[in-house]
């Protein structure tokens, strides 16, 4: 594992050949140098717009799916690295940014919405996110303060909408 910020990281080679690392890093983005958790948002908004099409119950399964996986992923990669919460770790701002999106029109300005939406939200961390994040460990624990952060979003966001369209 090469060092980073005084952080371990997978190595490159590591990521690619270790399914948990290449999840839980975002694909890579999480690799960022800055602000690793925003390229992780980045990262899910090219996937968002191959399930946007995606029935409700279709679309809620994604989510599911998404979330139960990357408890995993996080899990596993955190634990290897030996570090709760590696911020290369990116996987929840993935599945975070998909629940910002459910029933958002798939248009490029809502995605921008949602995208900033998430963003501030997920760096806000208003109650219990913030408590979420600071009591809960494990894969879960990494995972169930950005679904917090999504519900926030969702709601300004579904506002939004109902507002302006």
């Amino acid at each position: 594992m090469s060092q980073s910020n005084s952080l371990p990281m997978p190595s490159r080679r590591e990521l690619f050949s270790n399914s948990n690392h290449l999840f839980a890093f975002g694909f890579g983005s999480g690799f960022a140098p800055k602000a690793p958790g925003t390229a992780g948002t980045l990262a899910a908004i090219p996937a968002y717009w191959l399930i946007s099409d995606l029935s409700l119950s279709l679309y809620l399964l994604w989510l599911l799916v998404t979330f139960a996986l990357g408890v995993y992923w996080c899990e596993k990669s955190s634990r290897a690295l030996g570090v709760h919460d590696h911020p290369g770790i990116v996987w929840d701002e993935m599945v975070g940014y998909w629940i910002t999106m459910l029933l958002a029109p798939p248009d490029w300005y809502w995605m921008l919405a949602g995208f900033v939406l998430f963003r501030i939200f997920d760096i806000a961390k208003p109650w219990p996110v913030s408590l979420a994040d600071r009591k809960i460990s494990g894969g879960f624990g990494i995972m169930i303060d950005d679904v917090l952060a999504a519900v926030y979003a969702w709601f300004v966001m579904q506002f939004l909408i109902w507002w302006l369209v």
